[in-house]
């Protein structure tokens, strides 16, 4: 589509070579975004002659919405899209000035700023895999195992679980305080995977990381500092390619694969309830 070359008269109809030099010349445009320009419009021009424009006048911008997510369609990246929705406006301001169209249908098209999808996820599989990445040989396994199985187990942000307390950690109750966004406060449970790792971290390893400067955090760096977000992202990131995983994978990944597993595990045990409760019904009516 890139590539497409108009026809004379389809050109001469929609003011291409016109608009060519609009952008060149009274845009001061470059030699490249001139070029890009000129395809885009091409681009456009063929699209709006097969929805049955026949000129200019015939566009409307509900035509020019149903574009952009035609363009989305096409796989184009949110960068090339912004930069269509760019050249459609300014062949439509050329138009206007030169009186080809009384009105402007570009003149509230929004260009998106984020298109909306499923974010990725960890297979149960992969996560077992990251999850028993830290190997005990390693100085500082201990807390990066248990902040692996807190991130995941909890489905925390990574700015909630770098700025937890110990004292925020309860662990006979397998319950966590956490501070979300505007400082909100609530109790989060855990599993027994991370409340083992927790505990053994606090009892084999934090007290010799503790130098006085840990300010009462939970997770702290090999300096005795709190861990810092970036800190956080790069032990993950190691574990992740000790692993063998080959997705992208952020501290984010883990809290919406935990969000996905949790949900899938409950429509798991929702279904099987339903079948324990028909398997009843059958059995008692015999």
């Amino acid at each position: 589509m890139s590539k497409t070359k108009l026809d004379d008269d389809i050109a001469r109809a929609f003011y291409v070579e016109r608009f060519d030099d609009f952008i060149a010349l009274e845009q001061g445009a470059s030699v490249q975004t001139s070029k890009a320009y000129k395809l885009d419009i091409a681009r456009f021009v063929t699209y709006a002659r097969v929805k049955g424009a026949a000129s200019p006048t015939d566009i409307r911008a509900k035509s020019l919405r149903e574009y952009v997510y035609h363009l989305k369609d096409l796989g184009l990246a949110p960068a090339s899209i912004r930069r269509n929705v760019s050249a459609v406006r300014s062949y439509f301001k050329f138009l206007l000035g030169e009186g080809h169209v009384v009105r402007d249908p570009s003149e509230r098209l929004e260009t998106p700023k984020r298109w909306r999808t499923l974010p990725e996820v960890l297979g149960v599989e992969e996560v077992e895999k990251l999850l028993a990445a830290p190997s005990l040989d390693e100085p500082l396994a201990f807390r990066d195992r248990a902040m692996l199985e807190l991130a995941y187990g909890a489905g925390l942000r990574v700015s909630e679980w770098i700025s937890l307390g110990v004292r925020d950690v309860m662990l006979q109750d397998h319950l966590v305080r956490v501070f979300g966004k505007g400082a909100k406060e609530r109790l989060v449970p855990i599993g027994r995977r991370a409340i083992g790792a927790i505990a053994i971290y606090l009892r084999e390893l934090r007290p010799s990381l503790e130098k006085g400067q840990g300010e009462g955090a939970l997770f702290l760096n090999s300096r005795g500092r709190p861990l810092s977000r970036m800190g956080a992202w790069k032990i993950l990131r190691k574990y992740v390619d000790q692993a063998g995983i080959t997705k992208p994978v952020s501290p984010h990944t883990l809290r919406h694969s935990f969000a996905t597993h949790l949900l899938f595990f409950f429509f798991y045990l929702l279904s099987f309830n339903y079948i324990i409760f028909f398997f009843y019904i059958y059995t008692t009516e015999i």
